[in-house]
């Protein structure tokens, strides 16, 4: 079985609430995993994650289907929630890095009411396909110093996940956690699909019905590609 499903987390999201080690958490879905075959430096990025966990139905039903893991979807969504909770148990510090000023500042004004006990400081950087030294400086530094228990870092996949295990060395930090959309979600500049839709595995079909301009390849090719490579794994294993 390929490696990146071989990493994916299976045991839920049971990291406690100490803070003592230092990790990289990284979602995988069908998409980010097509990319990945194509990519190899995101490839790479993904396997240095300590946690890689399953944020898709199609990552669920893989591992069901190859190896009867029995597990259920974790969002990038449901990582900032645990993670938020525990943060406001101990009055630890989050740093939201990514996205637009606006809404960070949207983010933080809806966290400072739900979890009053975080310290949130947020950085906007350029928007660019690939940063410079200087960027990467400035982005590092204001992280550093403000040295939260949590680093959360949203600049869409595969530019968030490679910039985050080319840098996770350099930054003072615990947990790093690759979470893209869900700045945006926390915000509400975009709507997230409704619970229901979530629990039945079907978030990827409101993102789709909501933008299909952007998201149609992702969905109409990607998932079919996707059940292919399953399906060929399953024959292969099964010789």
């Amino acid at each position: 079985m390929n490696k990146l499903l071989s990493k994916t987390w299976t045991s839920g999201l049971k990291m406690g609430e100490k803070y003592e080690k230092k990790i990289l958490i990284n979602t995988i879905n069908s998409h980010s995993f097509n990319v990945a075959l194509k990519d190899i430096e995101f490839y790479n990025a993904l396997l240095k994650s300590d946690i890689l966990i399953p944020d898709g139905i199609g990552i669920v039903f893989a591992l069901r289907f190859l190896k009867n893991i029995k597990i259920r979807k974790i969002a990038a969504y449901d990582l900032m929630i645990y993670e938020f909770e525990n943060l406001n148990k101990v009055g630890g510090k989050c740093f939201f890095l990514g996205s637009s000023d606006k809404v960070l500042d949207l983010v933080k004004k809806r966290a400072a009411i739900e979890y009053p006990n975080i310290s949130i400081a947020t950085y906007s950087p350029p928007y660019k396909p690939v940063f410079s030294e200087e960027d990467n400086k400035v982005m590092i530094q204001a992280v550093n110093e403000f040295s939260p228990e949590v680093l959360f870092v949203g600049m869409t996949a595969p530019k968030q996940e490679k910039w985050s295990a080319a840098n996770f060395e350099k930054l003072n930090v615990k947990h790093v956690g690759c979470i893209g959309a869900t700045f945006d979600f926390y915000a509400g500049t975009v709507e997230r699909a409704p619970e229901w839709m979530v629990r039945i595995g079907m978030e990827w079909l409101y993102r789709l019905i909501m933008e299909p301009k952007r998201l149609w390849k992702r969905y109409i090719i990607g998932n079919p590609k996707f059940i292919w490579y399953v399906l060929k794994e399953k024959f292969k294993s099964s010789k």
